[in-house]
């Protein structure tokens, strides 16, 4: 049966509101509800995007667009602001979130979780059983190395996910906005937006009134 994870209240969320917020954005390339992974009522960024699980704060936002290759530019795959931050062995042992171990006999949800990470007594990384091991379960040892050189998992209880039917992100946000920026990515990720781009797209997005899991990922019909 499956569950939602419930969100700690924290003290940090309140501080956060009160530094510069940062929107960072980036192209999933590669949507399995994975990196994110956007089930049992949170969103969590804690594989791939090493880069920007670093220097998020709690309070920035992150989004993903689609990518040009599935013919999705310019829509957005996710949404989330990040309500709180953990490290690996913390996401390990946090009861919340014991659901997102992966169990690959279980449902695409199961299959697909994120917390596959902790350190053993002798502080080598293990990695479960998961999308980022090799087919037979050996550990990967290239992306065991990626994942790991940020010891952060990014949280949100503040999200919206549409994977593969997500909305098209207005002309306006593109080259045809001040100073000509693109809040879409190419290839790595932007961070450093006009504040009031940040502010007007946070608007626009807080007017769709979405949120939470809406939509299946783009790529899961190929593992159907």
């Amino acid at each position: 049966m499956e569950h939602n994870v419930t969100p700690e209240a924290s003290n940090d969320i309140v501080v956060a509101e009160t530094h510069n917020v940062k929107l960072f954005s980036y192209v999933v390339a590669r949507d399995y509800g994975f990196a994110p992974n956007p089930f049992f009522g949170i969103c969590t960024l804690a594989t791939c995007k090493p880069r920007i699980r670093k220097a998020a704060s709690i309070g920035d936002w992150i989004i993903g667009t689609g990518s040009k290759q599935e013919r999705r530019q310019g829509r957005l795959v996710y949404a989330m602001r990040v309500t709180e931050t953990m490290t690996f062995n913390e996401y390990w042992e946090d009861e919340r979130c014991k659901c997102k171990k992966p169990n690959l006999r279980g449902s695409l949800k199961q299959a697909f979780g994120d917390n596959i990470y902790f350190q053993d007594e002798a502080d080598q990384w293990q990695q479960m059983d998961s999308h980022h091991s090799y087919e037979n379960g050996e550990p990967n040892s290239n992306n065991i190395e990626r994942d790991t050189q940020t010891d952060k998992v990014l949280f949100s209880a503040e999200y919206a996910y549409w994977g593969g039917s997500g909305p098209e992100i207005p002309q306006k946000f593109s080259k045809d906005y001040e100073n000509e920026v693109d809040i879409c990515a190419l290839r790595n990720h932007k961070c450093n937006f006009p504040e009031k781009l940040v502010n007007d797209f946070l608007e626009w997005f807080q007017n769709l009134d979405a949120s939470g899991y809406l939509g299946e990922p783009l790529d899961w019909p190929e593992t159907t």
